[in-house]
């Protein structure tokens, strides 16, 4: 499968390169005037984990970007979380081993943990059915010992979880959103929770909402949030991307349903690259065709929740689950930000903005 994969993949690239128009094979047409880029290569792939990478998440080091890190998921029953500096080498003394199938990885920063704010990194463990918290740069763990969720489920599967999103909302408030590997197709897959101190320097969590519609089709693993505009997106895998609000104050009412067509197969991995507050790109990973969907971050001006796709990028990383995008220069390799995706060959793959923005995005 995979080397009729990277064929495709290289058809499209000489296509490109030729400045021929082209589209998937049929069943996957794409809208018109969506663009598809040459195969975008990336500038550095980490060192290989023990067994099977699966999600990334990027903290960004606002005292000294260049020592920012890139956190990732190692998914095996004796997995853990992997920490890598810029040039994609793994930080030995940093790595969290002896974790239960840690499936997804997000980043919060400016919990309050002892009266200090404190970022953190947080993964669900999808065979303990807790989630695992670690306070950044050390990675500490902060949680006692793992936090449990979907307390009370006992369906099949319904407390295995798969993914998690982190929002801190305008007035300081920090949630996890939390996903699993099944759950009811009415409101109720994803669970929220508000996270704080539980007075001794530990993060505990409280059950605040319970949403998000599933079309039993396969699963949901991928979870991004908008901050600034306020907004859940998450893959129903072969259906689409659904968005909410991200306040559980606002209601459960799902305000679009996106990304239903030009997918090979599974949609996975979400991240969300901000030009400005309120602008930018909402990129999906379609994993069975090695590449990325590209979406306006902003609506149009009849409807706010209109996402139009303007690009297809395909990429180096094969099979991607997780991925991450931040807007920030870093060092001289990269200047206009990060996009980090997961490849099934035990790593994961960095590429500068610029490359995946190509002539027809906007880099910062």
């Amino acid at each position: 499968m995979h080397k009729l994969t990277i064929s495709y993949i290289s058809f499209l690239a000489f296509l490109s390169a030729a400045g021929t128009s082209c589209q998937p094979s049929s069943g996957t047409k794409l809208p018109p005037g969506v663009v598809v880029s040459a195969l975008v290569k990336p500038v550095i792939v980490t060192q290989q984990v023990n067994y099977d990478t699966d999600d990334p998440a990027i903290w960004y080091n606002a005292a000294n970007p260049a020592q920012s890190l890139i956190i990732g998921t190692d998914k095996n029953a004796d997995g853990g979380l992997y920490v890598f500096d810029l040039d994609g080498k793994i930080i030995a003394n940093k790595v969290v081993k002896g974790l239960k199938r840690p499936n997804n990885v997000d980043i919060a920063y400016g919990l309050v943990l002892n009266g200090q704010k404190t970022d953190i990194a947080v993964t669900t463990e999808r065979m303990s059915h807790k989630l695992r918290i670690y306070a950044l740069p050390d990675m500490k763990p902060v949680d006692n010992g793992g936090l449990d969720m979907f307390i009370g489920e006992n369906g099949f599967e319904y407390r295995d979880l798969m993914g998690i999103a982190m929002y801190t909302a305008k007035d300081g408030k920090i949630y996890a959103i939390v996903g699993r590997k099944n759950g009811p197709k009415e409101d109720g897959y994803l669970w929220q929770y508000l996270l704080t101190d539980n007075s001794t320097g530990t993060v505990k969590a409280t059950l605040v909402r319970k949403f998000g519609a599933y079309s039993g089709k396969k699963e949901i693993e991928a979870i991004a949030v908008d901050n600034e505009l306020g907004y859940i997106y998450y893959s129903d895998e072969q259906v689409g991307v659904r968005q909410y609000y991200a306040d559980p104050n606002k209601g459960n009412q799902q305000l679009a349903l996106f990304a239903t067509k030009g997918f090979e197969a599974d949609h996975e991995g979400i991240s969300i690259y901000k030009s400005t507050d309120t602008t930018g790109y909402i990129l999906v990973s379609d994993q069975g065709a090695n590449r990325f969907h590209v979406f306006t971050r902003e609506g149009t001006p009849g409807n706010p929740f209109e996402h139009r796709e303007l690009k297809v990028v395909p990429v180096a990383a094969q099979q991607s689950d997780g991925s991450d995008v931040l807007n920030k220069p870093l060092n001289a390799r990269f200047k206009h930000g990060l996009f980090v995706a997961m490849s099934d060959d035990k790593t994961f793959h960095f590429y500068r903005w610029e490359d995946i923005a190509g002539k027809d995005l906007n880099v910062k």
